[in-house]
């Protein structure tokens, strides 16, 4: 069988959990299929994936726009498929489009829904209207639909309420535990400057509204001054949000919190560094589907504080493996919290709890690592997949 894999993100340009789930996803599906990869941007250099680029006529298009153009180019590729299996809206439509052209079935994995990420019009403005447009077009006819998490199986049927539950399966990201590792080396954190003699708060997120920085910042007001909190934060939205961020870090520096801003490379080995030395990791997202980086933490034996929301908690077992921040929203407004300085208080409150109790900390890590392993494999996400697959076909 062969199947056409259709994304924005592929390794090695990635900036969110989507483009790592498609990386990791293919890698274990070609031991038993014949997997081919259709992203954006520049070749990657592999036979079997193809970069879909946007035409110079469309260089100043709206973002939407270029994904649109992109996404007939990807349409049209596949050709001689037997499944097409698409990845965030940026590719939905080409999944769509090709299931009418070609007459194969289109699989969906969610990784999010644009009507729950209104702040997204901030990035595209008018364009949003176009991502809502074709995510729904494509989940609403698409043969099945596999979703992250339950909650993210729960909002699909919400929000677009013509999708039946007997389209939707959830299959949870994966973790490669043996690459996400606990290492107790310093050298790669010390080339950044960051020691480790003082309990350090991790965070590891996208600089957007959605991954809840600006409340992390707030909750930093309030963590122990001993803490040191490290955040590696290189891409954003817009780059006026990634100006904002850069403000409110320095005036919390200049303020006497111990903060550093990782805002450019850091290598997948310093990454493992930190996670396997901070005290705890903290998601602090107003939405977040699954929230792949809680695993990353996890299968460093890092315990996790993180928001009580989405598929956070069917990842993060509270008093387990961390510890979950209560979170409510005002009915029908942006999805920020109801009460935002509670919020942040909340979560400070738990984060203090790890640096107070270290024993705690190395006694959840070790729970939530042996969690990462026996539930979240990708060996076992890849044979779910493989099984919608045959259902389709």
């Amino acid at each position: 069988m062969r199947v056409d894999l259709l994304t924005r993100e592929y390794p090695p340009f990635v900036y969110g959990g989507a483009g790592v789930h498609v990386g990791n996803l293919a890698n274990h599906l070609r031991a038993h299929l014949d997997v081919r990869v259709h992203c954006f941007g520049d070749e990657r250099g592999e036979s079997s994936v193809v970069a879909h680029g946007v035409t110079q006529e469309l260089n100043d298009a709206n973002a939407a726009i270029q994904a649109m153009a992109v996404n007939l180019s990807m349409s049209e590729a596949v050709h001689g498929t037997s499944v097409v299996h698409s990845h965030t809206w940026y590719a939905n439509f080409a999944g769509h489009i090709a299931r009418m052209q070609h007459c194969v079935p289109h699989v969906v994995t969610t990784h999010s829904l644009e009507p729950l990420r209104p702040w997204k019009a901030e990035q595209l403005y008018g364009g949003y209207r176009l991502s809502s447009f074709m995510e729904e077009t494509a989940l609403v006819n698409a043969d099945h639909i596999i979703a992250v998490s339950k909650a993210m199986a729960d909002d699909i049927v919400r929000v677009y309420p013509r999708v039946g539950e007997d389209r939707i399966s959830v299959i949870y990201n994966g973790i490669d535990t043996a690459d996400f590792a606990p290492d107790p080396g310093t050298e790669h954190l010390e080339s950044q400057g960051i020691g480790t003699d003082r309990p350090i708060v991790a965070c590891v997120a996208r600089i957007t509204r959605q991954k809840g920085l600006g409340h992390l910042l707030r909750a930093a007001e309030y963590f122990d001054r001993d803490a040191h909190l490290v955040i590696v934060a290189q891409t954003s939205d817009t780059l006026e949000q990634r100006r904002r961020f850069g403000f409110a870090v320095d005036r919390l520096r200049a303020a006497g919190v111990p903060i550093t801003w990782i805002g450019g490379a850091f290598s997948r080995a310093a990454l493992r560094q930190l996670l396997t030395h901070a005290r705890v990791f903290v998601c602090p997202s107003i939405y977040e589907p699954m929230g792949l980086v809680n695993l990353e933490a996890m299968a460093c034996a890092t315990p996790v504080v993180g928001t009580a929301t989405g598929g956070i908690p069917e990842v993060v077992t509270d008093g387990e493996t961390g510890l979950l921040v209560p979170f409510d929203t005002v009915a029908g407004g942006d999805g920020e919290p109801m009460a935002p300085v509670l919020f942040a208080k909340e979560i400070a409150s738990r984060v203090n709890h790890f640096i107070d109790h270290a024993t705690t900390a190395v006694r959840m890590g070790a729970v939530g690592r042996e969690r990462a392993i026996t539930h979240f494999s990708w060996t076992s996400v890849a044979d779910r997949v493989r099984q919608v697959y045959d259902g389709v076909t």
